[in-house]
């Protein structure tokens, strides 16, 4: 749990050793950062509804936030990960686009509509915060799917070849459910959004298996950028 603190946030949190095992264990984790991030998340839009700042600027400064607290890495592994899908050529020259780090007119794109979906999302469900912290979570909870058994890494380094396949059906189900369950206790709509996102994230990974041969760091990023979007989306339009 520590790795995973130390991992996946901007958080001093000291990691014991740092192995094959215990990056494994990180990703098994995730989840719970997400009950962190999100629940940092929900007291700052509790703030600033309180103090009337409009929904929209609200939903801005909490992403802003998220994007800090995570060090960035997710909509960076995002922005990779789409100009890598939008790119032609063989698997490794989309590794290669990846792995430039440039962004490319996809991932400008992306990165507009992903922020931009979010804050709103994020403005309209200020009254019921909650919601953000079930779309952290569902967006932690995707690594877990994404690094489930049989699903290899794309690079024999890097973060994904540490983590890929590491994660049991069991525990991937397990963590999804309970997802689930607790999307259910804000709302229905809530609920049926995390079921899409496990849906998308399915067909997701099935696609970079195809066109990259397996996942790396930055398709975990873009996993979890993803859930956390949908499900952001479907309980927002779940109010109306």
């Amino acid at each position: 749990m520590r790795l995973a603190v130390s991992w996946l946030t901007v958080l001093p949190v000291p990691a014991r050793q740092v192995d094959d095992r215990s990056c494994r264990q990180a990703i098994s984790f995730a989840p719970l950062v997400g009950v962190l991030v999100g629940g940092a998340g929900a007291l700052v839009l509790w703030g600033l509804s309180s103090l009337g700042a409009p929904p929209m600027l609200a939903g801005l400064l909490v992403v802003a936030l998220l994007v800090l607290v995570t060090r960035g890495m997710h909509v960076d592994g995002l922005a990779d990960t789409v100009d890598g899908l939008g790119c032609y050529g063989p698997p490794e020259r989309a590794l290669q686009v990846m792995r430039d780090g440039g962004a490319g007119p996809f991932a400008v794109v992306a990165l507009i509509l992903v922020i931009g979906v979010q804050a709103a999302s994020i403005g309209a469900v200020a009254q019921t915060p909650w919601v953000l912290v079930l779309a952290c979570v569902t967006g932690r909870a995707a690594f877990v799917l994404c690094c489930r058994s049989g699903l290899p890494s794309a690079r024999p380094e890097g973060m994904g070849a540490l983590v890929a396949g590491s994660q049991p059906l069991w525990l991937v189900i397990a963590w999804w459910l309970a997802a689930t369950l607790a999307a259910a206790l804000i709302s229905p709509a809530a609920a049926v959004s995390v079921l899409v996102a496990a849906g998308v994230l399915l067909l997701f990974t099935r696609h970079v298996r195809h066109r990259f041969g397996g996942i790396t760091g930055d398709v975990l990023g873009a996993a979890s950028e993803l859930a956390t979007t949908i499900v952001l989306v479907g309980a927002t339009l779940g109010q109306f």
